[in-house]
Order: C-alpha cells, then sequence, then structure tokens
C-alpha cells in the first residue's frame, strides 16, 4: 500500500534562511494515488511579521495569526500525519527547506528533500519549455481551479493532489490499482485466483434432464436440412445413405 502525503505551505516570506516562518501547512492523504478524504490543516503564529509580499499572495494578516498556535504547538501533530508518507510536492526545496528550519527548532527528525516527488520538476520534464505553475498546470489538464483567489496551503494541497495524477498519467491509474484488491478478494471467496498462472476449469452444464430433452425436441422439429446442422458437424438421415 503506497501511502502519500500531497502537502503546502504557506510563510511569511520567501527565505528561511533570513528567519520567515511558515504560517500554514495544508496536507491531502492519498493511497494508491487515491485521495482518502484525510487531510491535515493548520494555521501558525509565526511570531514574526508578515511581509508584504507573501501577504498579496495568500491574504494572512499579522491580525489574523497572533492568536494561532507556534509551530512548536502543533509539531507532534503535523509529524504524525506525515510520518511513513512519500511527501508530494510542488518546487520541494522551498516547503522542505522551511519545515526543516521549523523542525530544527523543535528538535523533531527532519525531511529528506530526494525522498519527496517534486510535481514541479516532473511537469518540467513532462512539457518542458512550457509554463509549470500549479494555475497554468491546472488550465492544461483542465482541473477547476476557480476558488483559488488566493494561495491557500490546503485548497492547493487538493489542487495538486489532481495535478498530481494527471502528471503520473491520469486518473485511471488510479482506479486501476484500486481494483486489484477487491478483485483478489473476489477470486478468494470463490476458490479461485485472478494470476495469470490460473488454470482454466470447465464449466459444469446446469440443464436438467427435462431442459435437456425439450431442446432435442426443438432441434428434431427443425429438419434434416437445416444448415447450420450441417455447420456444426451434424449428420443427417440423408446424408448418411
Amino acid at each position: 500500500m503506497l501511502r502519500e502525503i500531497v502537502l503546502d505551505t504557506e510563510t511569511t516570506g520567501t527565505s528561511h534562511a533570513n528567519g520567515d516562518r511558515v504560517i500554514e501547512i495544508g496536507c491531502v492523504e492519498l493511497l494508491n494515488h487515491i485521495p482518502t478524504g484525510k487531510s491535515y490543516h493548520v494555521y501558525i503564529n509565526p511570531e514574526c511579521p508578515v511581509s508584504p509580499g507573501a501577504f498579496a499572495v495568500h491574504g494572512l494578516s499579522d491580525e489574523f495569526l497572533k492568536d494561532k498556535p507556534v509551530f512548536a504547538a502543533v509539531a507532534d501533530e503535523f509529524a504524525a500525519f506525515v510520518r511513513d508518507a512519500r511527501l508530494v510536492i510542488h518546487n520541494a526545496a522551498f516547503d522542505i527547506g522551511f519545515l526543516n528550519a521549523e523542525f530544527a527548532r523543535t528538535g523533531h527528525p527532519q525531511f529528506v528533500l530526494s525522498d519527496a516527488v517534486d510535481t514541479l520538476s516532473m511537469a518540467r520534464r513532462k512539457h518542458p519549455g512550457a509554463a509549470n505553475n500549479l494555475d497554468a498546470l491546472c488550465s492544461r489538464y483542465g482541473i477547476d481551479n476557480s476558488r483559488r483567489t488566493k494561495h491557500g496551503a490546503l485548497l492547493d494541497a487538493e489542487i495538486l493532489a489532481e495535478v498530481y495524477i494527471e502528471l503520473i498519467g491520469g486518473k485511471q491509474v488510479g482506479f486501476d490499482l484500486s481494483l486489484q484488491p477487491a478483485a483478489r478478494a473476489g477470486a478468494a471467496l470463490a476458490g479461485t485466483t485472478s494470476d495469470r498462472d490460473a488454470r482454466p476449469r470447465t464449466l459444469i452444464s446446469r440443464l436438467t434432464e427435462a431442459e435437456r430433452a425439450a431442446h432435442e425436441a426443438f432441434i428434431q422439429s427443425l429438419g434434416p436440412s437445416a444448415l447450420w446442422r450441417e455447420y456444426l458437424g451434424e449428420t443427417t438421415p440423408e446424408a448418411s445413405s
């Protein structure tokens, strides 16, 4: 079972090295590339001002964030939600850099960048020379992003989950995977296997003797010249004489 977490963050600015902090985290869970409906979302008090440029992007103000929990208060819950999952992130280096800076303050294990799936890199390989931001990808794949008037971590994670499924081959990938466990379960109940090496079995006729006799009487009523009898290789009295 492949568990993935599609993740996005919003921040006070563009450089964690210069003291910018995480102010919002949004996560969506996928199992075998299928959304489970489970998500994680939190706003965070960064204990520092939001830059004007960042505010223009996400609209999260100092006033709005001042009564929200600090990162240290949500770190355990967040780490537990993403544990043992592969992260899927658009421009992974940015979000992981910020989250690792936060984890360094709380003493939690940090993410390994190479373990994450970077959908921006995937999109650039698949569509070289084209715009590959989230809005452009939504337009390319026909994904509705009309609610995205501002950046928001949970909304962007939900949209990115749809984009990611398209990048890896479309919805049929997840759909096929979802059928496999059910097919195996059904085969187990029937006492057979669904593997390619399963041996074919001859079906047992369920006709009663009365039904068989009625069928034979119907055949005889068609007469000896019925073309379909010759096609089946049946011998008529005339042909044998």
